[in-house]
């Protein structure tokens, strides 16, 4: 399969909110592109834009009380952030589908599963009844539901919490979408089922090539799924690279902290974790230099009076800091003390 072929490209999202105390700028001129075949994680702290971001490709974002301010979100020849809302309905389910955290709150517990199911499919295809539900059977079986025939007549509450994700996984796929959004689909779930899940999604985009994006703050669950990553702090995309270079070659001092604050199977128990101090800033008023500054250890003056750009380290790996500028490297090493002092 193709990984190099460019299936989505987001240029200069910026989402906004209106509150009571004013508005928020909750994404702020994020870019990244999504390949065909490959699982791209969005990771970062609650609150960074994870999340804003994944239902800004949706077009999710309630407009009563936000919208998406500025930028473009290009699919297959359209900008989704332009797009009419009943254009849009006709893409989402069957271009892109999206789970969400909670099965509970996401599916409706009044009706059986199988309707649900068969739902989605004659709304998008237009098949018979009889059709939808042979479709339904098929997907239920993928997802790994054993006798879905008498599954189908079930209702949410007679399914575990790990079959009511399978099923909510079921639905985002039956109409074989080209992009599959998953919102930290393993938080509420225990470790036993967490890793089920996560190789039903490796197995499931072996099977139909779709291509995934995986919102999380859990960077474990980013190790064992992802190819890329994508570090969000503050509404912005502060490192992005390839799975390995962002675990073993971090550059962004938050992307080390992120980390530093993981435990590890491999790592020395005597030495404790390391959480990052501080809070994230304020984003009614975001800061006009680096946000992550006044929580960087390493910090320059340059860092808070000016948005730091985007830095190469390889063709694939980039980062958005003003330690990786040449002049700033060579101040650091001055600033450090001799060998054997």
């Amino acid at each position: 399969m193709d990984k190099t072929e460019k299936l989505l490209e987001v240029s200069g999202l910026r989402v906004t909110f209106k509150t009571h105390g004013g508005e928020v700028n909750a994404v702020r001129d994020v870019n990244f592109t999504l390949n065909k075949g490959e699982t791209l994680a969005i990771v970062g702290e609650s609150g960074c834009g994870k999340s804003v971001t994944a239902r800004s490709i949706m077009r999710l974002i309630p407009e009563h009380i936000g919208k998406i301010a500025g930028g473009s979100i290009h699919f297959k020849g359209q900008d989704l952030a332009k797009l009419p809302e009943k254009q849009m309905r006709e893409l989402r389910g069957k271009e892109i589908s999206m789970i969400f955290q909670d099965a509970m709150t996401s599916l409706n517990p009044t009706i059986t599963i199988g309707e649900q199911i068969v739902e989605g499919i004659i709304r998008h295809q237009k098949v018979t009844r009889s059709e939808a539900r042979r479709q339904a059977i098929e997907i239920l079986t993928l997802v790994g539901i054993a006798t879905p025939e008498s599954r189908l007549k079930q209702y949410l509450h007679q399914f575990s919490g790990g079959m009511r994700q399978r099923i909510m996984i079921a639905i985002a796929l039956v109409c074989k979408p080209s992009i599959l959004i998953a919102d930290e689909p393993t938080t509420a779930l225990d470790v036993t089922i967490q890793a089920q899940i996560i190789e039903l999604f490796k197995s499931i985009q072996k099977k139909t090539g779709v291509s995934i994006i995986i919102i999380t703050h859990d960077l474990g669950v980013v190790a064992k799924i992802a190819d890329r990553v994508n570090v969000m702090y503050a509404g912005k995309v502060v490192e992005s690279g390839p799975v390995r270079d962002i675990f073993y070659n971090p550059q962004h001092p938050y992307t080390k902290g992120l980390l530093a604050s993981m435990p590890r199977l491999d790592a020395d128990r005597s030495i404790p974790l390391s959480p990052i101090p501080g809070t994230p800033p304020d984003l009614f008023s975001p800061p006009i230099g680096c946000a992550f500054a006044a929580r960087c250890d390493y910090a320059l003056e340059v860092c808070r009076n000016y948005q730091p750009a985007e830095t190469h380290v390889h063709s694939k790996h980039a980062v958005s800091c003003w330690l990786q500028d040449p002049r700033a490297k060579k101040l650091l090493a001055s600033m450090q003390p001799p060998t054997g002092t």
